[in-house]
């Protein structure tokens, strides 16, 4: 709608300062006529709002022009008080922040929609760890995150998974990552990534570095991700499953895409393993609902362990 758009131009003017038409137009994904019209819109409706011709050129509002229009529909204010995470901004040190950010915003927003952020506060809670796992012990997060925001650099020891396990590294953070209950800081040069509970020692400097202006924190994550799993998942096997049988993860992506109905109304897959220990355990689980085919060394395994549970309940 173009009411809900005017003031999106309004308030992205006011937090970001200078903006050409281009910039808006990308950000609202409408095109830069549609801008000039809403600009024309606001000038008309007393916004003080001046573009500036050049180079350098876009528009700006009157320095210290400040709305206090929110332009909170009832979906965005649910929105944001269910994004208040109180856990991780505890583990940030930001906790009380949080509350009195979110105490000052509940006071500005008219009746029914406070009405409507409390009830998400009551009825929805995230909690982001894992089951079966116990929270990561992380003392430093803290000085991390400062060492994030003020882009300085740290020295640690951290502890790795190969030898030589404990190691110092110089770390320019880029920034930080919750995946799954654990924290991890995306750090330069590289980048590269680190967990933060795996940090033994830490010492905070005063020297300061400069984030590379085309990193992207989500689009790095989003590539490490995909590939940390093509790592992971380096080998593959051929396998024979019941009908009605649920595989998991990339095994019942794979199936779902690959698979195919035997005769017998089994289906046939190629499916990606960790290893052949992983896949053996894995494959295990499901008992004779499974059959492996490929590779042998991977059969054979399983026929080794089912021989001797056999022998064991015989």
């Amino acid at each position: 709608m173009k009411s809900s758009r005017l003031v999106s131009i309004l308030l992205l003017l006011q937090t970001r300062g200078r903006m050409t038409a281009a910039d808006l137009a990308e950000e609202l994904d409408v095109s830069v006529r549609t801008v000039y019209r809403d600009v024309e819109a606001l000038s008309a409706a007393g916004v003080p709002l001046y573009g500036d011709a050049g180079h350098a050129g876009g528009y700006r509002l009157l320095d210290g022009y400040r709305t206090r229009l929110t332009g909170l529909t009832e979906g965005e204010a649910e929105a944001l008080f269910l994004a208040g995470v109180p856990g991780p901004a505890a583990e940030l040190g930001l906790g009380p922040v949080l509350a009195a950010a979110q105490l000052k915003v509940r006071a500005a927003l008219p009746r029914e929609l406070r009405t409507h952020a409390d009830r998400i506060s009551g009825r929805f809670h995230l909690d982001a760890p894992g089951w079966y796992a116990d929270a990561d012990d992380t003392p430093y997060l803290p000085a991390v995150a400062d060492a994030v925001w003020n882009a300085r650099v740290l020295h640690v020891l951290y502890r790795r998974w190969r030898e030589p396990t404990d190691v110092r590294r110089r770390l320019e953070s880029y920034g930080l990552v919750l995946k799954a209950g654990r924290w991890y800081v995306v750090a330069g040069p590289g980048p590269r990534t680190f967990r933060v509970d795996q940090i033994l020692e830490l010492t905070s400097t005063a020297e300061e570095f400069s984030r590379p202006k085309a990193f992207d924190l989500a689009a790095y994550w989003t590539a490490y991700q995909q590939e940390f799993h093509d790592r992971l998942h380096g080998a593959e096997a051929l396998i024979r499953i019941a009908p009605g049988t649920v595989l998991t993860g990339p095994a019942a992506r794979a199936a779902e895409v690959n698979g195919h109905t035997d005769t017998d109304g089994w289906t046939r897959a190629t499916v990606p393993i960790e290893s052949i220990d992983q896949a053996h355990d894995a494959f295990l689980r499901l008992g004779a609902a499974i059959e492996v085919l490929e590779p042998a060394e991977l059969r054979e395994r399983i026929a080794r362990t089912v021989a001797a549970l056999a022998r064991l309940y015989a």
